[in-house]
Formats: C-alpha cells, structure tokens, sequence
C-alpha cells in the first residue's frame, strides 16, 4: 500500500473517531430498530506494527459490515422489537443460523476493537488478583489463551471468561459464536478475546497465527478487560 492509500485510511477513521458518540452501548446500538455499524474507537494505523492498516480497514469497513448489514436482513421478518443485541445472543437457540452467525459476528466484532488499544495499559486490580488466583500468573493465563487460540480447528475465537460460579476460564468457540451464547459449550461473561478467523492477520502473518496471538498481547486493553470484569461480577 503506498503512502497515499495510507494517510487516506488513517484521515477517514480519525475523522470517524471523531464523531463517535458512545461505544459503551455497544454492540446493541441500534437506529431506526436497526443494528449500525459505529466508528472504531482508534485510527486504522493505529495498532501497526502490531495489526497493519490494511486489515484493520478491511476487517471493519467489509467483514464487520458485513454482518451487521446481513443481521438486520435476517431479523427483518422477526419481531425482536425492544431486543437487545445481548438479548438476542443468549437466546440465540430461539433463532436462524443467519442471526446465530451474523448477530455474533456483530456482538464479538465490537468486543473485539474495545479490547485492542494502541496504548500500552498492564493488568491491575481486581481481575490482576483473580488472574493471578485462578491461573497462578498472568503468563500461565496467556499460555493457556495462546494455547486455546492456536488449536481452535478453523475459524473461531478464543477467550478469557468469568464463569457463573466466579472463576475465571480460558475457553474457545468456533465461527461467531461465543460464550454468552446458549449454546456454548462453556458459558460466561468475556473479559478477552481474540479473533482467528484468519481474515483477522493473515495478511501481515499469512498462516502464522500463533505469531499474530502472541502479537496481540501487546494491544490488549487491559483497563476495558477490568471494566468486563467489574460488569461480569454484577451480571453474575
């Protein structure tokens, strides 16, 4: 990508930073009783040389889009009126497989670029502690991330969650499901997770994803993961 294409990406989502509004009602926003696709929180480059521009600008602006423009079609004929995204997710049994597929492609998509930040931030407070209880160390915890992220069989995700009994899990689901979902195969409150779909890294880490998760551990949002904490405790 030259220097233009470039300085272009990095202009247009500043300029859609800026008018962001709120992420804190996300993933279930919605316009109109439809679900909307809102600005990331950060620049497209904004996350180099971790995650290049280019995925960045195409992860959200194709695939993301993708499903929220193809969850809407999918509840188009469905009365989910006063629903929210949440809502609909750990019902998700009650539901097409279009709108298991797309509703949580949406809702980990927003999970997603809220737990990346091009700030450096370090594990602390409560979830440091529970981390350091449940795992032994945060490094043990991200051996055992790394671990279920790089054997996921295809595409899928890997995450940090807060079990209903208050401990603290590393699981994975396939596709776009996740662990919020009634049918998860373990169900809980994310506190991380990570996205290996390979649409994801692939262009800067071609079939090396376990370069691209250990490349992750550099961007993670270590004070939203301890805000997911702090809410997972109250849903809990």
């Amino acid at each position: 990508m030259n220097m233009k294409r470039k300085s272009f990406l990095a202009t247009l989502a500043l300029g859609l930073a800026a008018t962001r509004t709120s992420w804190a009602n996300l993933p279930g926003e919605t316009v109109e009783g439809k679900f909307v696709l809102a600005p990331l929180p950060y620049a497209y480059n904004a996350l180099e040389p971790y995650v290049d521009a280019q995925t960045m600008e195409i992860h959200y602006s194709r695939h993301h889009k993708a499903y929220v423009d193809n969850l809407n079609k999918a509840l188009a004929d469905t009365n989910v009126s006063g629903l929210s995204l949440e809502d609909i997710i750990k019902n998700i049994s009650k539901y097409s497989t279009a709108v298991r597929n797309n509703g949580g492609g949406h809702w980990n998509h927003s999970f997603f670029w809220e737990i990346l930040s091009p700030k450096k931030t370090a594990p602390s407070g409560k979830l440091l502690k529970k981390i350091n209880e449940d795992f032994g160390s945060v490094d043990k915890m991200k051996e055992e991330f790394n671990k279920a992220a790089a054997s996921r069989f295809g595409s899928g995700w890997a995450w940090l969650i807060l079990q209903k009994d208050g401990a603290l899990k590393v699981v994975s689901t396939p596709n776009q499901d996740n662990p919020y979902m009634d049918v998860a195969e373990v169900k809980g409150c994310p506190i991380l997770g990570v996205d290996v779909w390979e649409h994801a890294y692939y262009l800067k880490y071609q079939n090396k994803r376990a370069d691209y998760v250990n490349a992750f551990w550099n961007l993670v949002n270590w004070d939203q993961a301890e805000k997911n904490y702090t809410a997972g405790l109250k849903k809990k």
